[in-house]
């Protein structure tokens, strides 16, 4: 579609990942290519339309609808582009907080978990020489944060088995048996280790040959961000940064020289490592303090 570098960016009309457009458009040159994508047609050309206004003399911006809990429709965009450089998988349903989380999970983890594979499974594969693969994840998403029964299912396991362990824990949701079983009451909590995990699972499958060809693959946490998703869930936004701010070090991170080995396969925030192992089991009263 160019000869220049392509770059595909989920879940962009609005927040983190429409910043994350902004400074790719700003940074990249006129021979590149920023798809804007999102589900919703009209918002999806007017935050295009407006990014591009925004950034002259940058790369094209282009909008792009994609609905990323729909596998077959990142396969099919995968088979157009051919090949890319940069894929920000930012896509994310908000959660309500007058809505039970049973009801919500299903909607939730189908954009949140099943994007994530689906971008891995198809968007991975056709990235070029150079290329960079970041899922905006969360420091919610370190296997601490699960009760410790928990924990197997999700370390040094491969990305089918992720899926599995997801689907096991939907369906304990909807029995009633999940918090018998150790799982956490706030759906955000096991949805964010499962990224994290199905990040780790693709990575250590394609670390050798990836490092040789200075491809990267890793999730990315932007800490709390005051953005409408947020909002409903946070009483204290003094110390959250904007999206533009957020998106920064993400853009910073995609388009860094060479790949540092030591972020590969991790949770990268704010450019150092998120320990895999790091937190604590999350409970009602306490697990969205963490961003």
């Amino acid at each position: 579609m160019t000869d220049g570098r392509t770059a595909l960016v989920t879940g962009a009309n609005q927040g983190i990942g429409r910043a994350v457009v902004e400074g790719l458009a700003a940074r990249l040159t006129p021979a590149d290519l920023v798809l804007l994508t999102g589900r919703d047609p009209g918002r999806v050309a007017r935050a295009a339309d407006e990014v591009a206004r925004a950034t002259p003399g940058g790369a094209r911006v282009v909008g792009r609808v994609l609905d990323v809990g729909d596998a077959a429709a990142i396969g099919a965009l995968a088979a157009e582009l051919g090949t890319v450089d940069v894929v920000v998988s930012n896509a994310a349903a908000r959660l309500d907080p007058a809505v039970s989380q049973a009801a919500q999970a299903d909607a939730f983890v189908a954009v949140a978990n099943g994007g994530t594979h689906a971008v891995l499974r198809t968007l991975a594969p056709v990235l070029r020489p150079g290329g960079r693969l970041v899922v905006v994840a969360s420091s919610l998403g370190t296997l601490g944060h699960l009760d410790p029964r928990l924990r197997h299912r999700f370390d040094g396991v491969t990305l089918d088995e992720v899926e599995k362990a997801v689907a096991d824990w939907l369906d304990a949701v909807h029995d009633g048996t999940a918090a018998r079983a150790g799982w956490s009451p706030w759906i955000n909590v096991p949805s964010k280790v499962a990224q994290v995990a199905a990040v780790r699972a693709v990575a250590a499958a394609r670390r050798v040959p990836d490092l040789a060809d200075d491809i990267l693959i890793a999730a990315v946490c932007p800490g709390l961000v005051d953005t409408a998703a947020s909002r409903p869930w946070f009483d204290d936004f003094s110390a959250a940064r904007t999206p533009a701010e957020a998106a920064e070090p993400i853009v910073d991170l995609v388009l860094a020289g060479t790949v540092d080995p030591t972020l590969y396969g991790e949770l990268v925030r704010y450019g150092a490592v998120v320990p895999w192992k790091a937190g604590r089991p999350a409970h009602a009263q306490d697990a969205t303090v963490v961003p």
